[in-house]
């Protein structure tokens, strides 16, 4: 069963969907098995990463605007270039492991959508898989 989940995006954020995957596995009746989250843009990903303390996402904006700032020598004529690179590093996707009909995610852990490229109205899909 795949589960579609549509999302509104600010500009450049990253957004807690943990409940939305674990809803996913619970509708799912999957027991153990695999979730794999999967976002289907080129300006925005998926990744896990700590979902205790909010400056985490703050630091990691700031570390990725840093890193790859938007500059002048790049050619793609949206201007977005910067938003594609992001994404490239995060990924399109995660797999998560499914025991006992829950998330096998550490204790500081959440999944998130990460949007580079807003605003927008964007889509993510969880395909829950039994083994």
């Amino acid at each position: 069963m795949v589960y579609e989940y549509t999302l509104k995006t600010q500009k450049q954020n990253f957004y807690n969907i943990t409940s939305f995957v674990k809803n996913a596995v619970k509708q799912s009746g999957i027991i153990n098995g695999i979730a794999v989250v999967y976002c289907p843009h080129t300006t925005a990903g998926i990744t896990i990463n700590e979902n205790a303390d909010p400056d985490v996402v703050t630091d990691l904006l700031y570390a990725l605007d840093v890193t790859y700032p938007d500059r002048p020598e790049f050619r793609h004529a949206e201007g977005n270039t910067t938003a594609h690179i992001k994404s490239s590093v995060m990924g399109a996707s995660q797999t998560v492991i499914i025991d006992n009909g829950r998330l096998l995610l550490g204790t500081w852990q959440g999944i998130y959508f990460t949007e580079f490229d807003g605003p927008r109205i964007r889509k993510y899909y969880v395909k829950v898989i039994e083994g």
